[in-house]
């Protein structure tokens, strides 16, 4: 089992501990699900889903919970809300946390769209941004055009994310769409692929209108990527984060994960909720 809490997961200094320190319950509890991947890590990736979070704010989630977070997203275009200085101390403040921050691939939807991928570019490096993302939720992006750019940004140094799928059910598209643009992401060199679940967690994506997990999509899109670790689940609800947990273990990559739910996600993921406690109880 997993004792080295305190040399594994704390960052330098904040409330998640300071170097050296001690966790709350180091030596006394035991993580009860094991093999938890410390940071830096390329699996057991955790997103999360900012929608605007005031910097204040922002530095009380990072001081608490930035062992446990990796990509910290600035949902859809609200980072075009912010000057370009307030972006800049936020790109700053989470990597000071070993958390990069990046913003949403809906802003870039609406680069592409007006012509403005160039101007994009000039803008994020300006602002000390090293992530992109290139989705088409919204906009018709065809492959030959979404290979471009994914090339393009990581031209430009780039840590290129992607996204399939669309945000309105009315224009999901087919899974062989869905297949064949993993595939070609990967094969342009991004890093994951994100797989969409909205806010919602509803009729998008893996889910149906339910939320509940349509699994032969699911393996559907693992065997096209080539295996798990490709892939980031949008997984905004605690049951589709816990089944996706017991599917693929402590390490699956999860996303649009809310500020507030950064500890909540990570006790799920360690056997420290009863929800993912039980199966180990259950089961010696």
């Amino acid at each position: 089992m997993e004792r080295q809490l305190a040399k594994d997961r704390a960052p330098a200094g904040g409330e998640a501990g300071s170097t050296g320190a001690r966790w709350a319950w180091d030596g006394v509890v035991e993580t009860p699900l094991p093999g938890r991947l410390a940071k830096p890590r390329r699996v057991g990736i955790t997103m999360v889903l900012d929608k605007g979070t005031p910097l204040a704010a922002l530095e009380g989630y990072l001081a608490m919970g930035a062992p446990f977070v990796d990509l910290w997203k600035l949902g859809f275009g609200t980072s075009a809300l912010l000057s370009q200085e307030a972006l800049a101390r936020r790109v700053a403040l989470a990597r000071r946390y070993g958390v990069e921050v990046y913003p949403g691939g809906t802003l870039l939807e609406v680069a592409v769209y007006q012509n403005q991928l160039e101007a994009w570019i000039d803008r994020a490096l300006a602002a000390g941004l090293a992530t992109a993302e290139v989705s088409d939720g919204t906009i018709s992006l065809p492959l030959a055009r979404r290979e471009a750019v994914i090339a393009r940004l990581r031209e430009a140094g780039f840590t290129v994310i992607t996204e399939v799928g669309k945000k309105h059910p009315q224009d999901r598209p087919p899974l062989e769409v869905l297949r064949e643009t993993v595939q070609a992401d990967l094969a342009a060199g991004a890093a994951w692929v994100i797989v969409e679940g909205r806010e919602s967690g509803a009729d998008v994506g893996i889910y149906r209108a339910d939320g509940s997990i349509d699994d032969s999509l699911v393996e559907a899109l693992v065997e096209a990527a080539g295996g798990s670790q490709w892939l980031l689940w949008e997984a905004p609800r605690k049951s589709q984060q816990q089944a996706l947990l017991q599917r693929f273990g402590v390490n699956v990559n999860l996303g649009n994960v809310e500020p507030g739910e950064i500890l909540a996600l990570e006790a799920l993921r360690l056997g420290l909720r009863s929800d993912t406690l039980r199966p180990v109880v259950q089961g010696g």
